[in-house]
């Protein structure tokens, strides 16, 4: 991880230097799913622009899983961006920080996320809020969606279905456990383990009369994955 990371921001300075559009933040996330013995397959059609991803959420290894694969940027919490080291890479991911604590700025919040969906890096969010063991999604926290009421021309919403398989539960960060122990039971489980990114039918937002419907129907079809199991098909 050390040795992709300075490599990494080598090559990504001199991408910024040049001016031209760095592709190292997500190599290097990749690379670091990899590291931790993470192999990465997809299903279904990715939608590549103008797309809203929303995915259910496992553990912290889940960020460089989704992003190796999409080039995409997170919202995340605010408290992340203090942490050493990570809260700096983030920042170059053009990561969006929000408060989950103070209901007064989710306006501002909001329009951050507007702003940043207009760029060219596809936006994920976590719509749960939280971590899960795979047994079931958490009830999704709509207020992000009301970025997309009404939402930017030709935007389309992708619910994304991620699963490590029979490896999910192992795999997953919940409960009181610290990020450090979840980490090195990540890096230290020996048996092969595949990410599968289910890219589930898109829709658009623009049907829906608000934040809440939208958040609805991406909780149903996530749901509805879950349910169908093994029954997608895995193209690596």
């Amino acid at each position: 991880m050390a040795a992709s990371l300075l490599v990494g921001l080598v090559l990504h300075n001199i991408w910024r230097l040049f001016r031209q559009p760095s592709p190292w933040p997500r190599l290097f996330l990749l690379s670091i799913s990899w590291t931790a013995g993470i192999a990465t397959a997809t299903s279904g059609q990715r939608i590549r622009k103008n797309v809203f991803y929303a995915a259910n959420h496992h553990s912290w290894i889940d960020i460089p899983v989704i992003s190796g694969v999409t080039g995409c940027t997170f919202v995340a919490n605010d408290g992340i961006e203090k942490w050493p080291l990570i809260g700096w890479l983030c920042t170059i991911n053009n990561t969006i920080f929000v408060s989950r604590e103070n209901r007064l700025s989710v306006g501002d919040q909001v329009d951050d996320l507007r702003e940043a969906m207009s760029g060219d890096q596809p936006v994920t969010i976590f719509p749960e809020g939280t971590t899960h063991d795979g047994s079931g999604l958490l009830p999704f926290k709509p207020s992000l969606f009301a970025a997309l009421v009404p939402p930017p021309d030709g935007m389309m919403v992708q619910p994304v279905f991620l699963t490590y398989g029979e490896h999910t539960r192992r795999l997953s960060w919940v409960g009181e456990e610290g990020i450090v122990e979840n980490f090195w039971r990540i890096m230290t489980y020996v048996m092969p383990v595949t990410a599968t990114l289910h890219f589930l039918e898109p829709f658009d937002p623009s049907h829906f009369p608000d934040r809440k419907a939208i958040s609805a129907e991406v909780r149903h079809r996530i749901t509805e994955a879950m349910q169908a199991g093994d029954h997608y098909r895995r193209d690596v």
